[in-house]
């Protein structure tokens, strides 16, 4: 059985209407009305007080699910240093300096993420402003005619006069039971979680540009080893015409050279569709066309490469604007079960009036025509079909979601620290052992030139000693961004620098 079937509906409030003209009795009128007021608003709060057990909220599962910490999720409780705010100017390259702050001040996708942070500024301020009373004016004059037939006696009835009204009506809710300061806390939460998204995204921005920098950097250096393969073969070519005619080679080995020559312009015909389709992209990053970078060719060598700290902190939490920023959901969750709550309680109003009400112009402005009313309301559901119940149950819910969301979140920010940090370790080893391999790659090619030079080789060793510098060398240059990309990747997995408020309750999952 609902038990707010059997909670009465409750309504007070004192009035008085047309006012005489002032005498020896208007003060006492009034402080007795006022006397009126307070022993109604007595009554009614004891009232309040008697019929807010009848709302029950009992049988309403609350939220179950809990907050993973830090160390729970494979943390360590040492602190680790994280990136500056600028984290991107650790790269040393003035180029991706400058992009990185166009982008940031003309990408339209940060104007869009604004506009929310000002949707949600205006949502808070709306919540704030439902606490505070609030004060309306009407002023309604019209020229009536009174029917003859109705309650109004002659000689109004069947006259036409003007019926006139001006009023000024204060309200003000007694948070009692603390809905308001639970939907103005819930609001703010949804404030503070929405300026978290936006430094979230200005990181994000911040990493993609970056990484699609260290990109079109990579496809830059492929091309200019396609263009020292193709200078490269072109001297063999002219090489294999000399020992054609020596008679120390035949046609097929030539055939053999124009043929790579032919395969190599097709590689640069490629890399420079890459490059154009990079440099398109980078380009809407920043907020500009998709022609205004097409001379933009970094260089990797340029870049300086500056490693992150290895270690997965718990302070990694506040230090994560996406993290913050599902914590201030959670939070704001909460406080929407409160609100929830708060509505099983009496609804207490305070509501005043003052103003002027006449029949004929005539007599609109006379003092006799003042009205005023003051006096409380208190107000309770009575039957609601369990509305209430299932509203308080769907809240709780959300409390649930946005906790697990929070979980899976932070399980994501550490695996994407781990997984930069593994790669960063695996790129290096790499390089190393890469270093090795083109140094010998460079060896085998100089000897098997040499010896074909000589007529102690044949072709075939020139080709495959040619081609295996060519990919060691790409081979270095991929692993180069690759290391460069990690790091950009790290930096945002850190948080970028992201310095924002966290709820208080976040600091205190970080270390326990």
């Amino acid at each position: 059985m609902n038990h707010n079937a059997l909670c009465p509906r409750v309504r007070l409030r004192a009035a008085a209407h047309p006012v005489p003209p002032r005498d020896t009795h208007a003060t006492p009128r009034l402080a007795g009305s006022w006397l009126t007021v307070a022993t109604m608003l007595t009554a009614v709060l004891a009232t309040a007080a008697l019929v807010a057990g009848c709302a029950s909220t009992a049988g309403v599962a609350p939220p179950s699910r809990a907050m993973l910490t830090a160390t729970q999720a494979g943390a360590t409780d040492a602190a680790a240093e994280g990136p500056r705010a600028d984290w991107w100017r650790s790269f040393g390259d003035p180029q991706l300096d400058a992009l990185v702050d166009k982008a940031l001040a003309s990408q339209p996708s940060l104007q869009v993420v604004q506009a929310r942070l000002v949707q949600a500024q205006a949502a808070a301020d709306a919540a704030g402003a439902a606490r505070r009373p609030q004060v309306n004016g009407a002023v309604d004059l019209t020229d009536q005619r009174f029917t003859e037939n109705g309650l109004v006696p002659p000689p109004l009835a069947g006259s036409v006069r003007w019926n006139n009204s001006a009023n000024i009506s204060a309200t003000w809710e007694l948070d009692l039971f603390g809905r308001q300061r639970a939907a103005l806390a819930s609001a703010i939460g949804q404030l503070r979680a929405t300026e978290a998204d936006a430094q979230a995204a200005r990181v994000l921005l911040a990493g993609n540009v970056a990484t699609a920098y260290v990109n079109l950097g990579r496809l830059v250096e492929a091309r200019t080893i396609a263009e020292q393969a193709l200078g490269q073969r072109g001297q063999t070519v002219s090489l294999v015409r000399q020992r054609i005619q020596a008679g120390l080679d035949t046609n097929v080995e030539l055939r053999q050279s124009e043929g790579l020559i032919a395969q190599t312009r097709v590689e640069l015909e490629a890399a420079d569709e890459a490059t154009a389709r990079a440099r398109h992209a980078l380009a809407e990053l920043t907020g500009q066309g998709p022609h205004a970078l097409d001379t933009l060719s970094p260089s990797l060598a340029a870049l300086r490469s500056v490693p992150l700290p290895a270690t997965l902190g718990a302070d990694l939490l506040g230090r994560r604007a996406d993290l913050v920023a599902q914590r201030w959901r959670v939070e704001a969750a909460a406080k929407d079960v409160d609100v929830a709550r708060a509505q099983f309680y009496p609804n207490v109003n305070l509501a005043a009036f003052v103003g002027l009400s006449s029949i004929g112009l005539d007599n609109f402005v006379k003092a006799g025509s003042q009205t005023y009313g003051i006096g409380p309301a208190l107000r309770l559901p009575i039957f609601d079909g369990g509305r209430l119940r299932a509203n308080l149950g769907a809240k709780n819910a959300e409390v649930d979601a946005a906790v697990e969301g929070y979980n899976a979140a932070l399980l994501r920010a550490l695996r994407e620290v781990a997984d930069e940090i593994a790669s960063l370790r695996s790129v290096e080893r790499q390089q190393q052992a890469q270093d090795d391999a083109l140094k010998s790659a460079e060896s085998a090619n100089d000897l098997a030139a040499q010896r074909y030079r000589a007529g102690l080789g044949n072709y075939l060793t020139v080709l495959t000693a040619e081609q295996n510098v060519l990919a060691q060398r790409r081979a270095a240059s991929d692993l180069k961004a690759r290391h460069l990309g990690a790091e950009a990747a790290l930096a945002r997995a850190l948080g970028g620098g992201y310095q924002g408020e966290a709820p208080p309750a976040l600091a205190q999952a970080a270390t326990h």
